[in-house]
């Protein structure tokens, strides 16, 4: 059975974009770049909300400009299953199925029939999983900038929660992990 986690980073006053919709915080380290890439490698797949997926396809793509760490992550990303959640959307890329008909009895079968991590990705999205009690566990990703307003991580409103771990990672961040309590 798969195991839901919404994770994201995030600016210490709880955004994962800033005022003017796009990340207003540098991207991350290489350290916790390596970070992101083993933690996808590891994945059973993503479950993407439009926005985010349309921002990830970003990595379908090798560019002049990467280095060997950026590489590394889209030789990651693009072979995992990715399931998009969209009202707007007519199609998807390689490797991901557009999630057409109800999202909750679609994300049930997801569960049930997939073994492993499944990477949520979307503050919309997850809010809306999270009313449904279908999220297992948050990962919050805290690195040390503030971005006074912007998009925040719980889109909705933030379910009762206990935290199970902290543990700095990479450069600049910590992560705590919650579950519903």
């Amino acid at each position: 059975m798969a195991k839901l986690v919404f994770g994201m980073m995030q600016s210490l006053d709880g955004y994962v974009d800033g005022p003017s919709g796009h990340l207003e915080m540098p991207g991350p380290g290489d350290a916790l770049h390596r970070h992101f890439n083993d933690h996808v490698r590891s994945l059973a797949g993503c479950l993407y909300g439009r926005r985010i997926y349309e921002l990830m396809r970003y990595w379908e793509e090798d560019r002049p400009e990467w280095g060997p760490i950026q590489r590394d992550y889209a030789a990651a990303w693009r072979p995992q299953p990715k399931w998009v959640a969209s009202r707007t959307l007519k199609s998807v890329g390689p490797n991901a199925t557009l999630i057409d008909g109800e999202l909750e009895a679609f994300v049930h079968r997801l569960k049930a029939e997939v073994d492993g991590e499944i990477d949520v990705a979307g503050p919309d999205l997850a809010a809306s999983l999270t009313r449904m009690g279908l999220i297992d566990e948050y990962r919050l990703y805290f690195r040390p900038f503030v971005l006074g307003s912007g998009k925040p991580y719980f889109s909705g409103s933030r379910p009762p929660l206990r935290c199970v771990a902290s543990e700095p990672v990479g450069e600049d961040a910590m992560r705590l992990t919650y579950v519903p309590a």
